[in-house]
């Protein structure tokens, strides 16, 4: 595994407002992508008092190897978890809510009905928060666009020539009919997307990806370094330094993208409340 460069370096977080939101999730027994996907901005995403909900479970149906969420059988599906949820969304007194999932191929709807069932919990009970959802494949997208979250995110991850090695349970063309069809459903509905570098993707490729998304009607990307979880998983190829997520940034928003956020530590949720109020 390559030696990380001095710039990922993660900061360390450990303050009242961290432990606040930690005992509130143990408290209500839920799941955060901060944690299963060991997140590297999850500490201080935690001390602002911030956290991205995972629903369905903690094992995914698929093993892509650049993700640390568990592999394996699915657990049943919670019905109380949209009234836990909407309770910590409360506690937490939340201006921004991220709720995204595992994959499950199991469901014949890919969980579109719960995460409809949580976006309607969380409007009931905070209206005043903004909601965001980071899906899966959903194979009913119009279920949830029925419940108008404010945004509905789906990450492309890679470019089209990497997927066979990267996600090679997934398909590139579906994740760009998905973030079309959210736009056919409501066109007020804003589209995001996330893309990782280092993963041996060209220069080329990116910008292709970028305009792939933009004919979507994508609106907001995300652009950071890929981090193997283990040796086990996908190798990086190289450490992109910070002045080129710069750039990336400043092309994307050129090419059209509403909102770009590029940076070696961006994550699909990182500050992502920051790319609605401010569009």
């Amino acid at each position: 595994m390559k030696k990380k460069p001095v710039w990922l370096q993660v900061p360390y977080y450990d303050n009242e407002e961290s432990k606040f939101i930690t005992s509130i999730i143990n408290e209500l027994n839920l799941n955060t992508v901060c944690i299963e996907a060991n997140c590297p901005n999850r500490g201080e995403c935690f001390s602002k008092k911030t956290a991205t909900f995972m629903i369905l479970g903690t094992n995914c149906t698929r093993n892509c190897s650049f993700c640390n969420v568990s592999h394996g059988k699915p657990q049943p599906v919670d019905e109380e978890e949209p009234v836990r949820i909407a309770e910590a969304v409360l506690k937490l007194k939340l201006r921004y809510a991220v709720i995204t999932s595992v994959t499950r191929d199991d469901l014949s709807d890919g969980g579109a009905s719960h995460f409809a069932n949580i976006v309607h919990a969380i409007h009931n009970t905070s209206p005043e928060t903004i909601v965001e959802t980071l899906i899966p494949d959903l194979a009913e997208i119009k279920i949830l666009a029925g419940e108008k979250p404010a945004v509905i995110s789906h990450n492309i991850e890679t470019v089209k020539s990497l997927y066979a090695a990267v996600r090679s349970e997934a398909d590139y063309n579906k994740s760009l009919e998905i973030l079309h069809s959210v736009k056919q459903h409501d066109p007020y509905i804003r589209t995001k997307s996330g893309i990782m570098l280092g993963l041996g993707e060209t220069h080329d490729e990116i910008l292709e990806t970028f305009d792939d998304l933009l004919n979507t009607g994508c609106e907001i990307i995300t652009i950071g370094q890929y981090l193997p979880p283990s040796k086990k998983h996908y190798p990086v190829q190289a450490y992109i330094e910070p002045d080129i997520f710069t750039e990336y940034g400043a092309i994307a928003k050129q090419k059209g993208f509403r909102y770009a956020a590029s940076a070696p530590f961006v994550r699909s949720s990182y500050k992502t409340e920051e790319a609605v109020r401010s569009n």
